[in-house]
């Protein structure tokens, strides 16, 4: 009991700083611009659907290492960029909190496509964008044969999550705040 309690405390200083200290861990732009193209040809790989999607989008936010961890309360922190026509507009973080049933670490990629203009200017336009508060991101999911829902797939925002392994489940952009990073 008592080794468990040492444990605990450097464990919750660990999933706090990922959100508090995540100005401290900002890359430069060519780590992330490096980064974030890695992370769109792990996509391409792994979902032809969600490529088809991408090159129809306004606006592609690409974060290539959202780091995650807690242990009942825990913390995210990562960095990346909007494409714009393939090109980068902005640079971006992302960070969120959460208190529940949590226990471990992982480093995931994050992608959200905005399928209109009007989302895309709405997003850009904000001081803080908060998922689930300030647009509705709809997680896509593999169907038969990878394929996206047809609903999914008609939704404004259109957020993935994947690791090197592929698209990951049961996971959640609800409570992200994503703030423009100045470089």
């Amino acid at each position: 009991m008592i080794r468990s309690r040492y444990l605990l405390v450097p464990a919750l200083l660990v999933a706090l700083g990922l959100v508090a200290a995540g100005p401290a861990l900002a890359a430069s732009k060519a780590e992330i611009d490096a980064e974030v193209q890695e992370a769109i040809d792990n996509f391409y790989k792994h979902t032809s659907a969600g490529k088809r999607l991408a090159q129809q989008a306004s606006g592609m936010l690409v974060f290539p290492k959202v780091f995650k961890a807690g242990i009942g309360i825990g913390g995210e922190y990562g960095e990346g960029a909007l494409l714009v026509k393939g090109r980068t507009a902005a640079y971006y973080s992302i960070a969120a909190a959460s208190i529940g049933f949590q226990l471990g670490a992982q480093v995931r990629s994050q992608i959200i496509l905005f399928m209109n203009q009007k989302v895309l200017d709405d997003f850009r336009k904000s001081q803080g964008w908060q998922a689930g508060v300030d647009g509705s991101v709809a997680l896509a999911t593999l169907g038969a044969g990878g394929e996206i829902s047809t609903e999914t797939a008609k939704e404004p925002i259109i957020g993935f999550i994947f690791s090197n392994k592929g698209l990951m489940y049961n996971l959640t952009f609800e409570g992200s705040k994503i703030t423009r990073i100045e470089r």
